[in-house]
């Protein structure tokens, strides 16, 4: 996207972007309330509503002020509240709950790549309406690929932590939560020290070159 400007650049970025943190974020109370906790859904956040999810620091902001920088990107959404103590099978529904916002990522993907084959089926003949959607399509494919991975990283409280807390032995389980009010300072640190891209840029490449390849079958 470099070719664009920076009007055009935030213009192509943010529906991705936002759908991208919110919905993920939606995805989780909407488990949680087919699993049997109810605080999501009774405070209106399983919605795909961005302004019930949208922290303006962290959705808005932060992300735009990394990518402009840095090249990064790096956002969260007001977190979906989830009552593990209403959950049936607390340590297995507590990893479904994690799960479903990558899920929402990857399903994202999915969509996003649609988006931009069609519009690349549609360059030549309609240009001012398969552009916008090979830039939109390409980046929000990209940034739900960075959230999926980024947050199956096994660091509490992301939720490939979670997830991980929930397989460990119950003994294990006790111990490696205790990293939770610290998780986001490692996380940060990771960042900043650029080991955390290091990490995450072969998982994100390899998932969007599955994903186009996957759509490049039906398409």
């Amino acid at each position: 996207m470099n070719d664009l400007s920076t009007i055009q650049q935030i213009t192509v970025m943010a529906l991705p972007l936002v759908f991208a943190i919110t919905l993920h974020e939606a995805a989780h109370g909407w488990v949680a309330s087919k699993l049997g906790d109810q605080t999501a859904l009774r405070l209106g956040r399983v919605s795909a509503n961005p302004l019930r999810h949208i922290d303006p620091l962290g959705t808005v902001i932060l992300p735009l002020l990394m990518y402009f920088t840095t090249g990064f990107l790096f956002g969260w959404a007001k977190p979906v509240p989830v009552d593990w103590r209403n959950l049936g099978h607390a340590r297995r529904d507590t990893a479904l709950v994690a799960l479903a916002g990558p899920g929402a990522n990857l399903l994202m993907m999915l969509f996003w790549g649609v988006v931009a084959k069609t519009g690349m089926h549609l360059h030549g003949a309609l240009d001012w309406a398969a552009l916008p959607m090979i830039y939109m399509g390409g980046f929000g494919l990209m940034i739900n690929a960075v959230l999926m991975v980024l947050n199956m990283f096994p660091i509490p409280p992301l939720d490939g932590g979670r997830v991980l807390t929930s397989l460990l032995p119950e003994r294990l389980a006790a111990l490696f939560s205790r990293l939770e009010p610290y998780g986001i300072l490692i996380l940060i640190l990771l960042l900043v020290t650029g080991v955390l891209w290091q990490l995450v840029a072969p998982l994100v490449n390899g998932s969007q070159q599955l994903m186009a390849a996957f759509i490049e079958i039906f398409m």
